[in-house]
């Protein structure tokens, strides 16, 4: 975050990622220099990164500023592959790793990501082409456009006044990503490198030092000219240089191997790979142009990674055998194949220990050797998993701000990439939305397993219409129910729908415990999957379904219970009879086999159960067996979540006046009770 002095009060740029940390550095500033109002705010880019903390630091209107184009980017990359991004940003980041000289020490561009509130005001004012100039505050700005750059919408520009030159994060003290490991569209190198171009010879006889929203700034005309020269010369030499071998039929890997930079770039502090590298980027490269594809037409249909780790194991003698060629190669050195190795043998045997650990110890001596941040913090996090299992990972609070800025057709789109397809195949359904706030219609139509939309529709049949604001189908979509929304038509027609979303999970895991039935209202459970963080309605179903289960009870916290609830409800449940829709995925919801016959006490209908705790993310457990007696003699069962560290637990089931029925839990131990 970088803050302006103006003549009333102070501008911000690029408020941080979350509200509490934007809050710190403003009071920071403040007990040194005053209590100066903010009085406008800047954001360079789309990331998330960039603003996110503008909560923490504008409590009235004031001026934003914004690059053309940097709501739709702001929004839209936590839409659709945001959840996939967010769980690889765990591992890109080391979220879970211990801070330290073994652990984790940084991601190169920065310590690591916080893990707060994240919000976003729209911006009041674009920035539409390059020259534009604006006064905040008294202080005039001239603006840059440089879309397609680091980020697809972002902007460099210069304090004519000050002399002060931001380079947003167009030209950081270090090589950054065309295509960061968390996942994202890859970036241009050629566009990138004639941005900082055109930078050079816009505003360097105007500036005495420029600065970016990382690191440390560059003072003085003649350093900031030969900065950004070779910053420039190191994306279009990767550009030039990738594109030269790949007309000469090299693929992506193999180039990445005969790359070295010259020595003036290969020498120079902030060329070095701290955050990209060349290795990732030059694949990068590859893939802009010519995508996945190698050439080879053996690559056309591979099987996928178990079946091939099987098959691999299987022509090497066995996973003992794979383990003690690795273990070889791993004195000798080579410390990539054995990685490769390995990967077949986990892939193959998941539950090989000697392997896992192997693999693991492999992991920490590549990530102990990487000068890149975020390929150590990924080496290190699956040494970490291989040892102690997949942890749950610090979810950042995405905030009503985030959500709020949406169209509605962004809204509708992160609908429809949740349509479970085969299980909607059959499905066909039309809703008409009429938005009183905003004066807008849309029609959603279900086929083949393709939910689509479109605004403005002709007057015709739809099965069910809504008429409402913006706000009540934000409500809708967080399991708010249908509180003074107008409908007219078939409910069922939104049932139906709901039927076949699903939410991808964060984290699979399963764990299965022994417990005992001690009496009528006294519940101990025999057999518990767990699900991860953000498991949705679609995946705690398929695990019900799967093994032809009557009735259970949810735990899960609050802003999942009205989903989970509302589909429950639509797929009928709970009917005594055996699913017979699609099963789960193939080792993603699998729950012990053998379940015999249910108890004669069912709840008559599922539990909703809220957890929550301030230092760890929530969970979703699925409770898939109850059983009249012990039969290990012990008190209770132990719940599968590293949250509660394994404690015995026993749960009572009560009912009010009101038939409603509660859930509570509390160690048999002789600790004090938890709180549920």
């Amino acid at each position: 975050m970088t803050l302006v002095e103006g003549e009333q009060g102070v501008i911000v740029i690029d408020p941080l990622i979350s509200a509490e940390t934007a809050a710190a550095a403003l009071s920071l500033y403040r007990t040194h220099r005053g209590d100066r109002p903010v009085t406008a705010v800047i954001y360079t880019h789309s990331h998330a990164d960039h603003f996110g903390g503008v909560q923490g630091v504008v409590t009235g209107e004031v001026p934003i500023l914004a690059p053309a184009g940097f709501l739709e980017h702001a929004v839209s990359e936590n839409i659709y592959a945001g959840n996939a991004m967010n769980r690889r940003a765990v591992y890109m980041y080391g979220a879970v790793l211990d801070r330290g000289p073994t652990g984790q020490v940084g991601a190169g561009l920065g310590l690591t990501n916080s893990t707060g509130s994240i919000g976003l005001l729209p911006p009041t004012v674009d920035i539409t082409h390059t020259g534009q100039e604006e006064t905040l505050d008294g202080v005039r700005i001239s603006f840059q456009l440089t879309p397609g750059t680091e980020a697809p919408a972002e902007m460099n520009f210069l304090f004519p006044q000050q002399r002060a030159l931001c380079m947003a994060e167009n030209a950081t003290h270090n090589l950054h990503n065309l295509l960061t490991l968390r996942g994202a569209l890859v970036r241009d190198p050629r566009i990138w490198s004639r941005y900082l171009t055109e930078a050079i010879n816009l505003f360097a006889d105007q500036a005495d030092v420029a600065f970016a929203s990382h690191h440390w700034p560059t003072w003085g005309r003649d350093q900031i000219v030969a900065f950004l020269s070779l910053q420039r010369d190191l994306y279009a030499y990767l550009h030039d240089q990738t594109l030269r071998l790949l007309n000469a039929g090299y693929t992506g890997i193999e180039i990445a191997e005969l790359i070295q930079l010259p020595p003036a770039l290969e020498g120079a502090w902030h060329t070095r790979g701290y955050y990209g590298s060349v290795s990732h980027n030059v694949k990068a490269i590859y893939q802009r142009y010519l995508g996945w594809f190698d050439g080879n037409p053996a690559s056309l249909w591979e099987l996928p990674p178990v079946e091939s780790a099987r098959r691999y194991v299987d022509c090497i003698g066995g996973v003992d055998a794979v383990v003690a060629k690795a273990r070889h190669y791993l004195d000798d050195g080579d410390r990539r194949f054995a990685a490769q190795l390995l990967k077949h043998a986990v892939f193959a045997n998941p539950d090989h220990k000697e392997a896992k650990d192997l693999l693991a110890k492999t992991f920490e001596r590549l990530g102990h050797g990487a000068e890149n941040g975020t390929w150590r913090n990924f080496y290190l996090m699956g040494a970490t998993e291989l040892r102690n299992g997949i942890a749950p990972s610090p979810v950042p609070d995405l905030g009503a701000g985030m959500a709020a800025a949406l169209t509605v057709e962004q809204l509708f789109d992160s609908v429809a990439i949740r349509v479970n397809g085969p299980k909607a195949w059959s499905e066909q359904l039309t809703i008409d939305w009429h938005f009183t706030d905003l004066g807008e219609r849309y029609r959603m139509s279900l086929a083949n397993g393709v939910l689509v939309h479109h605004p403005n529709p002709r007057p015709g049949d739809a099965d069910l219409s809504f008429t409402l604001t913006k706000p009540q189908l934000l409500a809708m979509l967080a399991g708010g129910g249908l509180d003074g929304v107008e409908h007219e038509g078939d409910i069922g027609a939104l049932q139906r729908l709901l039927s076949v979303l699903e939410t991808p999970p964060c984290h699979l895991r399963h764990r299965d415990t022994i417990g005992s039935w001690d009496g009528p209202d006294m519940l101990r459970i025999e057999d518990v999957a767990a699900l991860g963080v953000d498991a949705g309605p679609g995946e705690v179903l398929a695990l019900f379904w799967d093994q032809g289960l009557q009735n259970a009870v949810l735990c899960t916290h609050g802003e999942t219970i009205g989903r989970l609830l509302g589909q429950l409800v639509a797929d009928g449940w709970p009917a005594r009879r055996r699913w017979t829709g699609p099963r789960a995925r193939p080792g993603c919801c699998s729950a012990p086999a053998s379940h015999g016959s249910s108890p004669a006490i069912w709840p008559r209908w599922p539990l909703a159960v809220t957890w929550k705790s301030a230092s760890a993310p929530p969970l979703i457990g699925a409770i898939t067996r109850l059983k009249r007696r012990s039969t290990t003699g012990r008190d209770g069962p132990n719940l599968p979540c590293e949250q509660l560290d394994h404690r015995w637990l026993t749960a009572k089931l009560t009912a009010n006046r009101s038939n409603q029925r509660r859930l509570a839990w509390t160690a048999s131990d002789g600790r004090k009770p938890l709180t549920w």
